[in-house]
């Protein structure tokens, strides 16, 4: 059970604060020792030892605060921290490292210090185009500006023109990259919305909105960030569409990107590990078992890395995106049981990142979880997780609130719960057909399930045999897939049909096509 996110903006940043961020946050407002910065050194260490932010205790363990006063020390510690933070990570930023040097020039300009403000401007500008900083130009360009009219200072005759130049193709390129980077995000909203493609209409949909965004001659850009939306727009929207094939494409060119580059892998961090994780899904859909093995071992090696061990936000995202390929593997090699040793050691680091991690996250890996209490056969457990998506209110993924009441409804099955299946399938038949997100295989798995409840034993293995029958060749239809790739269901179904584990089943698919190769 994740414990509730605390409300209170201050506590929460003290929350997330390492030991060696604490620590010079102290260093830092010791500098000053004001009266006022002794009074947020207790309260900060008040906080600090709260577990839930509590403000009745914390005015009692501060008796010389009222509580108005209380407000505005809360005010000034939460900028003193913020200001400790710029300074520690100043030099681990690229951004804070660029948006220092345009200060310091602004500052110089001030000062009546040109020559010196344009020397700045200049280190500035080289530093954001190596490292294609393009967003960092205007500002940087604006002042330079200011400064050439205000002060002619340049010998160059031309100067206005090349800088007009310069302000031109700047805002060229930052207007392509916003474009694709709002269809990127869209593509990726609609899909955390909505999930996959239901239908023609979804699809037709989805099509036209990509056509209609890609800006003119998209394909003819070499920029990073042109090619890395553009790449990340078209992994969207295979992966909306279902079609696997070319989600795999563009992953593998998302992450080639950063090998052409690899200056970027430290400048886009969190577009690199995620493309990385893309990569590891898109092997995953295809049963690349190898290549799937192989991306892995690489992202572990990436976790690794200082970079991302001493960065928040990349620690905890390669943590993710590296227990659900764990997770994934066990998935493709059928070894449920062995999986499910990966819940306890992931359920902990959730506790410890509850802070930081968003719902759909959440939501995800509570999925993952039933379908390996699933696989291994305890539907009991498998149930247990259900129900938290089930009873979750924050209306994203409808494709996978609609998969959890199908396994919900697979899992009494399962446990023979007869008395439960008539009322359960009905339920789970209205709210599926409700969103309009019945598939063939689908519909075909809730006809089973409604009529095998009354059949013995012996009867049932010829029902089981027509139902593989009728969902078999429909595995490689695109609109079918997501039965397939939520639930391996032809999987299940052999493994009645055979009276074999379900796990069973799929590790002796996984060996003859480890053979084939």
């Amino acid at each position: 059970m994740m414990p509730n996110r605390s409300t209170d903006i201050l506590f929460q940043l003290i929350r997330s604060l390492e030991k060696a961020e604490k620590r010079h946050f102290k260093l830092y407002i010791k500098r000053s020792s004001g009266k006022e910065d002794l009074k947020i050194v207790r309260l900060f260490d008040a906080l600090d030892k709260q577990k839930e932010y509590d403000e009745k205790a914390l005015l009692k363990r501060l008796d010389d605060v009222t509580k108005p006063q209380l407000a505005n020390l809360k005010t000034h510690l939460y900028k003193q921290i913020l200001a400790s933070l710029r300074l520690l990570k100043s030099t681990d930023s690229l951004d804070l490292q660029l948006n220092e040097q345009f200060d310091y020039a602004h500052i110089l300009y001030k000062k009546g210090l040109f020559f010196q403000s344009l020397r700045i401007i200049d280190r500035a500008k080289e530093i954001a185009k190596a490292n294609q900083k393009f967003n960092f130009l205007p500002q940087l360009i604006t002042l330079e500006k200011r400064i050439e009219n205000l002060h002619i200072t340049r010998s160059m005759q031309d100067r206005a023109e090349v800088l007009s130049a310069e302000a031109n193709e700047v805002s060229r390129h930052i207007d392509v990259v916003a474009r694709l980077s709002n269809l990127a995000l869209k593509m990726y909203s609609w899909f955390v919305e909505h999930g996959h493609a239901r239908n023609v209409d979804d699809e037709k949909d989805i099509k036209q909105y990509m056509k209609e965004s890609l800006p003119k001659d998209v394909w003819e850009q070499t920029g990073f960030y042109e090619r890395l939306y553009l790449y990340q727009s078209y992994t969207w929207y295979a992966f909306i569409r279902q079609d696997f094939l070319q989600y795999y494409r563009y992953t593998q060119k998302w992450v080639d990107l950063f090998a052409e580059q690899p200056l970027m892998i430290r400048v886009e961090t969190g577009h690199y590990i995620k493309g990385i994780h893309n990569l590891l899904n898109a092997h995953f859909d295809l049963r690349n078992y190898r290549a799937f093995e192989k991306t892995l071992k690489q992202f572990e090696k990436v976790a690794q890395t200082d970079r991302v061990k001493d960065h928040d936000s990349f620690r905890i995202h390669a943590f993710i995106y590296i227990s659900t390929a764990r997770i994934n593997q066990h998935f493709m090699l059928g070894t449920f049981k062995q999986g499910l040793s990966l819940i306890p050691g992931i359920e902990e680091k959730l506790e410890d990142y509850h802070l930081f991690i968003d719902s759909h996250r959440i939501l995800v890996l509570n999925y993952k979880f039933a379908m390996l209490y699933f696989g291994s056969g305890d539907y009991n457990r498998c149930i247990d997780y259900l129900q938290k998506i089930i009873n979750d209110k924050t209306n994203l993924r409808y494709d996978l609130q609609c998969y959890a009441r199908v396994v919900h409804l697979m899992a009494h099955y399962e446990l023979g719960n007869d008395m439960l299946m008539e009322s359960l399938s009905k339920s789970v038949y209205r709210f599926m057909a409700k969103m309009k997100n019945l598939t063939t295989v689908e519909e075909a798995m809730f006809k089973f399930l409604r009529n095998s409840i009354p059949l013995s034993p012996r009867q049932l293995r010829p029902e089981f045999e027509k139902l593989l029958h009728t969902i078999k060749h429909l595995e490689k239809s695109r609109f079918e897939t997501r039965a397939f790739a939520y639930l391996d269901i032809i999987s299940w179904v052999e493994s009645k049909v055979y009276d074999k584990p379900m796990g069973t089943v799929i590790h002796e698919k996984y060996l003859l096509n480890k053979r084939r190769k």
